[in-house]
């Protein structure tokens, strides 16, 4: 997971933090100044609370905050997912998962429990339809130590569940056709390197914010930890830097603006993210 630092600013519901990644070995984890950031793919934070530019007031939650002995199975997900030509690859118990409304799922599926490997497909389904349809695959990379299901701060490994996708951001402008709420804010910077040594640069040019222990409704720099920050956060789809994350998901660039193009919050678009067979 990318460790960042994080700011002091006051907890407001538009309130921003940019995302560092720090280029640390791994066997370093602990008291090094290697480490410019705190150990967490979550917590991008320049140590400015900058000013919001969404372009879309969005609505708060659409769940109830969750303490912050949060189960270990990932929250945000309805019960009663559509029947039919069902999404393959998946458990019955992450299908269940997916809320019912929901007409447009992400699939990232990592190669093993281990791997920063993964491969990610968008399903749809029509209206009052149960057949989800497959797009193309495109290649990804998740956290360098692989996934888990009770993810902690720093772990150095992506959370394992099923999550909306409700808000994006980046340091760029919003690609036209847009349809998520979209903050471009300066703030949206990663310094340093990654883990394996490679540059971070324009890795957020473009991000769309997992709801994993955020508030949906505020822009991805949002510094809310409903589950207490051991627990972790701003976990992002983000442009990939060609090396494992440490917590997010990366892809190319023309995926990220495909991906910004398509999701439609009408269709309450969620992620169902874990190693094969979640």
């Amino acid at each position: 997971m990318a460790r960042h630092a994080q700011s002091r600013a006051p907890r407001t519901r538009l309130s921003r933090r940019s995302k560092a990644v720090s280029g640390l070995a791994l066997s370093t984890l602990v008291g090094t100044a290697l480490w410019a950031w705190p150990a967490s793919g979550d917590d991008h934070n320049s140590g400015t609370d900058a000013k919001s530019t969404m372009s879309t007031t969005a609505s708060g939650p659409d769940t109830p905050r969750t303490p912050a002995s949060a189960p270990k199975t990932a929250p945000n997900a309805a019960p009663n997912a559509p029947a039919g030509r069902p999404i393959p690859g998946l458990s019955d118990a992450a299908r269940k998962r997916i809320p019912a409304d929901s007409r447009q799922v992400l699939v990232v599926t990592g190669k093993d429990m281990d791997s920063f490997q993964s491969r990610v497909v968008l399903y749809t389904r029509e209206e009052g339809s149960d057949d989800w349809e497959p797009g193309p695959t495109w290649s990804a990379h998740n956290a360098a130590r692989g996934w888990t299901a009770d993810h902690r701060y720093g772990d150095l490994r992506s959370p394992i569940g099923v999550y909306p996708l409700t808000d994006a951001g980046g340091l760029l402008a919003a690609p036209e056709g847009t349809k998520l709420p979209y903050d471009r804010n300066g703030s949206f910077v990663a310094g340093g390197t990654g883990v394996e040594g490679e540059p971070l640069a324009g890795a957020f040019d473009y991000v769309i914010a997992i709801n994993y222990n955020r508030e949906s409704g505020t822009s991805p720099l949002d510094q809310q930890r409903p589950w207490g920050a051991a627990k972790g956060g701003g976990v992002w789809l983000h442009v990939d830097h060609d090396g494992p994350t440490q917590g997010c998901i990366s892809l190319k660039p023309k995926v990220m603006r495909e991906l910004l193009r398509t999701l439609d919050p009408d269709l309450h678009p969620v992620i169902v993210m874990g190693p094969a067979d979640y």
